[in-house]
């Protein structure tokens, strides 16, 4: 259990820090830089798929299978995609904000579309992450869409990973292949327009580049390792340490503006949490008792 304890706080501190990683790659745009991280993500994983040897799992897939992959993709991409526009605009927080929410929004998910009944503990959970955006999105003036956009793309990708019959390593290969070409298509079509950065900033800069698929593969490993080690209610526990960090980074490195209402929004989320978790660690426990 120590390995897998280590290999989840491993994974999760990897996306909590990936705040410092993004603004090495300016001048790259957004959209550039989730173009590369799809090709090297890709290539990363067609290494790891080869040392496996489950190439043929991929040659396998049933096309009704390749459809729920190309929707994983798709949502895995805008989910992406949006987080590092968020951190390279001076938003970490609004994206920490997002991977708070995801719990509360996969909850919602499974109401809405597994059917599944709600706990008292759970709804009011619900209930404080609702007051939460509310208050946030009073004191900001807006609703905060990046962060939403965020927790609903990652709580559907989850949804949609949940029901892919496929081992981890060859699903993400799968996700990669069908990202893959029009990963390609936009990064020479911005080298072509000029718009690129790949060939005019200097070696480092696409040693950078390259290693955004490095960055992705080796926590998704250590996450897989941690998920087949541990017990849901400790990886379940694990997951805040990226917003978290993402938090702490937006605060503290960042410096981004922290007014007092926006204190109390996170705090209300920060309450919703705690239940949900001291509500799974009960149940965890009384599931171990039963079956003891």
């Amino acid at each position: 259990m120590r390995r897998g304890v280590v290999a989840g706080v491993s994974a999760y501190l990897i996306w909590g820090l990936f705040p410092l990683y993004w603004p090495l790659l300016e001048p790259a745009g957004a959209v550039e830089i989730l173009a590369h991280r799809m090709i090297w993500s890709l290539l990363a994983m067609a290494l790891v798929l080869t040392a496996l040897r489950q190439w043929r799992a991929i040659r396998a897939i049933p096309l009704r299978v390749w459809l729920l992959v190309a929707l994983a993709a798709a949502l895995i991409a805008v989910n992406w995609g949006v987080y590092i526009y968020a951190v390279n605009n001076g938003q970490v927080i609004g994206a920490s904000l997002g991977y708070f929410m995801n719990p509360l929004v996969s909850v919602l998910i499974g109401v809405l579309a597994l059917g599944e009944r709600l706990r008292p503990v759970q709804w009011t959970a619900v209930g404080l992450g609702v007051a939460a955006a509310v208050v946030i999105s009073i004191s900001g003036g807006r609703i905060p869409y990046l962060s939403v956009v965020l927790a609903l793309s990652f709580g559907c990708y989850g949804l949609v990973k949940k029901v892919v019959p496929l081992t981890p390593t060859v699903s993400l290969t799968a996700e990669g292949m069908v990202l893959a070409i029009p990963a390609a298509a936009t990064v020479i079509a911005l080298q072509a327009s000029g718009d690129g950065t790949l060939t005019d900033n200097g070696i480092g800069h696409v040693v950078l580049l390259l290693l955004t698929g490095v960055v992705t593969v080796i926590p998704l490993l250590a996450f897989g390792r941690a998920a087949q080690a541990l017990p849901l209610s400790v990886l379940g526990l694990l997951q805040y340490l990226t917003p978290v960090v993402q938090f702490l980074l937006g605060v503290l490195w960042a410096h981004e503006s922290m007014p007092p209402a926006r204190w109390a929004g996170f705090g209300l989320i920060w309450c919703a949490l705690v239940l949900l978790s001291a509500d799974a660690l009960r149940r965890a426990r009384r599931s171990r008792v039963a079956y003891s």
